[in-house]
C-alpha cells in the first residue's frame, strides 16, 4: 500500500499526541502504542496498491503549492474494523480548500493500482487517527476518558508518501522534491 499524507505543524502534532497519551494512560489501545519510527499524526488523502509512474513528482509540485493548509478538527468519528471492532478518529472539517486538494491528488493518482475506496472523492471522511481497533467497551471507555472532545484549529505544513512494503516515507512538496 502507498499513501499520500498531510503532516501536522508542531502545535497540532502535540495536541494529537496528547490525546493519544490520555487514551493510553486510561487503558485504551491508542496510536501512542505504534512503535514504527516514522509514525506521527497525519491526515491520509489517498491510499492505493501502487501509484502510477511519475505521480511522486507531480504530487511534489501540487503539494508545494498547497501547503500550509489550516483546518479545524471537531468531534469524534468511529469507523468499523474487523469483527465488531471500531477505530476512533478526530474528525477534520472538509473545507473547500481541503476538498479541492483531495480531488487534485486523486487526479494525479487517476491510474493508481487498486485505489482504497475509503479514500476516493465522494467517500472520504477526513480524520486524524486516535486508536487502533477497539472493542465496543473500549470505545465507550475512550469517550469517557475524552469527555467533550474539544474543537481545535491546526495547520498541515508538510506532506509525505508512505510505502507499507518498504516501511519508508518520502517527503512530498519539500525543497528539492518539486
Amino acid at each position: 500500500m502507498q499513501t499520500v499524507e498531510l503532516l501536522c505543524d508542531p502545535p497540532l502534532d502535540r495536541a494529537v499526541r496528547e490525546v493519544w497519551q490520555r487514551l493510553a494512560d486510561g487503558g485504551v489501545d491508542s496510536l501512542a502504542h505504534n512503535q514504527h519510527p516514522g509514525h506521527r499524526p497525519h491526515l491520509t488523502l489517498a491510499s492505493c496498491a501502487r501509484m502510477p509512474a511519475g505521480a511522486g513528482e507531480r504530487l511534489d509540485g501540487l503539494l508545494a503549492g498547497s501547503l500550509p493548509l489550516t483546518v479545524r478538527m471537531t468531534g469524534l468519528l468511529s469507523f468499523s474494523a474487523r469483527s465488531r471492532r471500531r477505530v476512533l478518529s478526530w474528525s477534520v472539517v472538509p473545507t473547500l480548500d481541503l476538498l479541492r486538494l483531495h480531488q487534485r491528488v486523486w487526479e494525479v493518482l487517476e491510474h493508481a493500482e487498486e485505489p482504497d475506496p475509503h479514500y476516493v472523492p465522494g467517500r472520504w471522511s477526513p480524520h486524524l487517527g486516535l486508536t487502533r481497533r477497539l472493542t465496543p467497551e473500549a470505545v465507550t471507555l475512550a469517550h469517557t476518558l475524552l469527555g467533550r472532545h474539544p474543537d481545535l484549529t491546526g495547520t498541515f505544513t508538510a506532506a509525505r508518501t508512505f510505502d507499507s512494503d518498504t516501511q519508508r516515507t518520502r517527503p512530498l512538496g519539500a525543497p528539492g522534491h518539486g
